[in-house]
């Protein structure tokens, strides 16, 4: 079995997520993040923030929706059932803050193959309600014998 190269440029539906202050909340207690900007309001404004601020790898929240077409997209073809994480790269832009309306685009960056396996590599950029990025982020996943 061999890879297919041919979803390659491949682009995805936008999806926007509305970010609230209490997911934000739950997301830092979940990661036990404990600095007050993601838990405070007031201490968010406080340190220069736009209201309470998400903790960096809220990334996966908003983007998540955006992602998950890409990989089990069948014009891709990962076998999920051979699928593992290889690795994710961000860059971070703005700081993503409670009342955001982040929109997330995903695209089809790279498929081959490499010492029998495949690598599915897919670009992501978000980015606000003001057209700033927020966050561009590349993920990778491995199939095993392929």
């Amino acid at each position: 079995m061999t890879v297919n190269a041919a979803a390659v440029g491949k682009e995805y539906p936008a999806v926007t997520y509305e970010v609230g202050h209490e997911k934000i909340r739950e997301y830092a207690n979940a990661v036990g993040e404990e600095n007050p900007v993601h838990h405070d309001r007031t201490a968010a404004e406080a340190a220069g923030f736009r209201s309470t601020v998400a903790p960096p790898m809220f990334t996966v929240v908003y983007s998540s929706p955006a992602v998950g077409p890409a990989v089990t997209d069948p014009e891709v073809g990962i076998n999920l059932m051979m699928m593992v994480h290889g690795s994710q790269e961000f860059i971070w832009g703005e700081p993503v803050c409670a009342g955001d309306s982040i929109t997330t685009t995903c695209k089809v960056k790279e498929i081959f193959e490499k010492d029998g396996k495949g690598f599915y590599v897919f670009e992501s950029v978000s980015t606000n309600q003001d057209g700033a990025e927020v966050v561009r982020g590349v993920w990778t996943n491995i199939v095993r014998g392929v």
